[in-house]
């Protein structure tokens, strides 16, 4: 195995998108519909495409800079027609399918061991957390990766605003449940709906983000709109989509698909290339839209991060 002294999250400079051609929905939103008016027809109707979104006006959001890649971005147009929503189908091309997804109205339900339980609308809790792009690896545990450009905000200061009691020790997650808007919750060997969970220390940790938008604009539906988990250190599995609800928890929940073949999807799911899966190795990854092979990082190359949520553990099965 190669050996890369350097920091897992470095990348050159000339790698990340210049802010130039990043596209200024927010200018457009306030200038009017003169400004609108000298736009090419291609562009004004991309703008009107997040219109039913939330808070489109806070888009493009400022790049946070401690987070880097060491890889170019994947290109927008592969990420959005590559990728798993399974309340849509088992297709990895379930962009089209997945636009059935209705994210008006939208509310988050908070409870559990918190000081008080409450619900709150996708717009007003977004309006309450500041914004920020963050460039992230993603890390499928079916051993192909892409990186993507998140907007969001970090997972810890969503819990700050839950405001959880001492006896918490996780954050359980749950998306919607509506068969007749997503025909994949109709298949019954999946135990609907979805659930994922992390530790408290975890959901606190700087990495753990909540992503509301990807590549300058809000979340794409196929992508997990109007919110969704973006744990970069774990196999992709684990962040989960369209969140209707955090629940404070004292006992370790069990996601879906662990669930469903606890012996190859655990709780932890830390990415490992020294771990297999029981059906394949973890040691070398697919870069979509490249057709390049890597080695597989340990945590994804986060360990800088992450490392010392773990430490003493070694007797867990913290891989699968």
């Amino acid at each position: 195995m190669n050996i890369i002294h350097r920091r897992g999250w470095d990348m050159p400079e000339h790698l990340a998108t210049p802010e130039h051609l990043v596209f200024s929905r927010r200018a457009l939103l306030v200038g009017g519909a003169s400004a609108l008016a000298m736009l090419p027809a291609a562009a004004r109707a991309a703008d009107s495409k997040w219109q039913h979104y939330p808070v489109p006006d806070l888009y493009p959001a400022k790049r946070n800079d401690k987070f880097k890649l060491d890889r170019a971005i994947t290109a927008e147009k592969i990420n959005d027609n590559y990728n798993n929503f399974y309340e849509f189908g088992t297709s990895k091309y379930i962009a089209e399918a997945s636009q059935a997804l209705k994210i008006e109205p939208w509310t988050i339900k908070i409870d559990g061991l918190v000081e008080k339980p409450q619900e709150i609308g996708i717009d007003d809790l977004i309006r309450k957390m500041t914004l920020e792009e963050r460039l992230y690896r993603h890390r499928c545990v079916e051993a192909w990766s892409m990186a993507i450009a998140w907007t969001g905000f970090p997972l810890a200061k969503l819990v700050a605003f839950a405001r959880p009691l001492g006896a918490a020790k996780f954050v359980q997650m749950t998306t919607f449940m509506d068969p007749k808007m997503a025909p994949g919750q109709n298949l019954s060997w999946f135990p609907w709906p979805y659930i994922e969970g992390l530790t408290m220390a975890e959901a606190t940790n700087d990495l753990a983000f909540i992503a509301t938008g990807c590549y300058g604009h809000p979340l794409d539906k196929q992508h997990g709109a109007p919110i969704r988990l973006a744990v970069p250190w774990k196999y992709g599995f684990k962040s989960i989509k369209s969140i209707v609800r955090f629940t404070f928890v004292d006992k370790q929940p069990a996601g879906m698909w662990q669930k469903i073949q606890p012996s190859e999807y655990g709780f932890w799911a830390n990415v490992n290339p020294q771990v297999p899966h029981p059906r394949w190795s973890q040691a070398t990854e697919e870069v979509i839209g490249t057709g390049e092979r890597r080695p597989t990082l340990l945590f994804n190359g986060y360990g800088e991060y992450v490392a010392d949520i773990y430490k003493g553990m070694e007797g867990h099965q913290m891989w699968m």
